[in-house]
């Protein structure tokens, strides 16, 4: 349970961040590159080209038997190959980015601002303080993941209306995606990167350790996910159940080793 230190620990750190200049618009403008931009842009791609072109063709490729299929089937299969399998790859990377927007300065921005020892000095564990650190950063990426995903069914929606007068439906992996895994791995990246900053010096080699540590699993994840997608229903919610089993037991015990001592040390 959260008690009521952790909540106003949790609550300095997300009033830090939101006014932040530099970091709120970070949270803000990259959520919205990867939930509108991308994402109209592979959709216009499809919509726009002309359905005898060379480069309709080539996409067209990735459908089976697509040769037997009439052109207002590629289109809406192809439409809905974006959507349904594609476009969830960006919910992957949201949250890791967003993540270590806030979560890279939990500890070194206190060690920054000189608060660190008076942090540690409250009545709370440092495991109580650790994981109200991993809350804070948890509920802020959660919450721009959510919004863009929001954001994002509108914009496509909206968009296949006005140039096709069709509306295309979400499948059931997005559920699995946003309930699942997306929290998984929001708190794996988090865990890793608030021990990072646990140990630097500074919010910059907070932010360097934090894109070491994540951009390999964000490229990891990138690169299988599309193939578990096309598979759906129990491959996904299984990748999902066990990434979020590995989330709960790295939170449960990335705390090994921490003690006052080391951290007030660097």
């Amino acid at each position: 349970m959260i008690n009521s230190r952790q909540k106003a620990i949790m609550i300095k750190d997300i009033r830090g961040i939101t006014e932040n200049k530099r970091y709120f618009s970070v949270l803000t403008i990259l959520p919205l590159v990867f939930s509108i931009l991308f994402p109209t842009m592979m959709l216009l791609t499809v919509l726009l080209s002309p359905t005898d072109s060379s480069s309709f063709t080539e996409m067209a490729r990735i459908l089976p038997n697509f040769q037997t299929l009439s052109k207002e089937q590629l289109i809406y299969d192809l439409l809905s190959l974006m959507v349904n399998n594609v476009i969830p790859i960006f919910f992957l990377i949201i949250p890791i980015m967003t993540a270590s927007v806030m979560a890279a300065s939990s500890f070194v921005g206190e060690k920054e601002k000189r608060t660190l020892e008076t942090l540690l000095y409250s009545p709370l564990s440092i495991r109580k303080i650790f994981q109200a650190k991993v809350y804070a950063s948890f509920l802020v990426a959660i919450f721009v993941t959510y919004v863009s995903f929001l954001l994002t069914v509108v914009v496509v929606e909206v968009e296949v209306y006005l140039l096709q007068g069709i509306l295309l439906p979400f499948s059931i992996n997005w559920l699995w995606v946003m309930l699942l895994i997306v929290p998984a791995i929001t708190i794996i990246s988090i865990v890793l990167i608030v021990r990072g900053s646990a140990k630097s010096t500074t919010i910059e080699e907070s932010q360097q350790k934090a894109a070491f540590l994540i951009m390999p699993l964000a490229l990891l994840l990138v690169g299988q996910f599309t193939g578990i997608l096309v598979f759906g229903g129990w491959i996904v919610i299984s990748i999902g159940l066990i990434l979020l089993m590995i989330a709960l037991l790295l939170l449960r015990f990335s705390m090994t080793g921490f003690t006052y001592e080391r951290l007030l040390d660097r």
